[in-house]
């Protein structure tokens, strides 16, 4: 059994470096589709996904014929105050600096802090019933960095598994990966 981790395709919030979470609700942007169409991706006999619209979306165009099922604990990170913003629009913040200090593990204002946010992915992953047949989960790029981390052999950071949009990772049920 193999796992086919993708990030979902490109939004405009991701074209302009901003915080797009579990608050924000956008779909792909057009680049992004454009990206996505005529990808083959690894088949699959069932496709998990987070019920934000930029998964719903990728998964349609990556695998239009396999049934999914949404996983509600896969949506993406609840950044709160930060939401929807960027680099430029938080660069001055103490919070925001307080947090760069601490290697992204200070919990976001009014949010999640990572631990929490990996913690509920991984569970997540971890109660999916086992699979007869290869599958895949199309979700945000922190939900997949936490089920590397919790998962990948040889063992990395949460960081060392960052990944582009539509692009990601299968991984073996040893735990062996390699990217997509």
């Amino acid at each position: 059994m193999k796992w086919i981790l993708i990030r979902h395709g490109q939004t405009q919030g991701n074209l302009e470096h901003r915080y797009i979470g579990c608050r924000t609700d956008e779909p792909l942007c057009p680049e992004g589709i454009a990206a996505l169409q005529g990808k083959v991706c690894p088949p699959v006999g069932k496709v998990f996904v987070s019920p934000m619209k930029r998964c719903l979306e990728t998964a349609a165009l990556l695998y239009p014929s396999v049934p999914t099922e949404i996983v509600d604990d896969f949506r993406e990170c609840d950044f709160g105050e930060w939401e929807n913003k960027n680099y430029a629009e938080l660069n001055g913040n103490a919070d925001y600096q307080a947090w760069i200090d601490s290697g992204g593990e200070l919990p976001f204002p009014s949010g999640e802090s990572r631990a929490q946010f990996a913690a509920r992915c991984v569970s997540a992953f971890e109660n999916i019933p086992e699979q007869a047949e290869d599958s895949a989960i199309i979700a945000h790029g922190g939900t997949l960095m936490a089920i590397m981390e919790r998962c990948a052999v040889p063992k990395g950071s949460y960081y060392d598994f960052q990944t582009a949009n539509g692009k990601g990772y299968v991984l073996c049920g040893d735990g062996s990966y390699k990217a997509l």
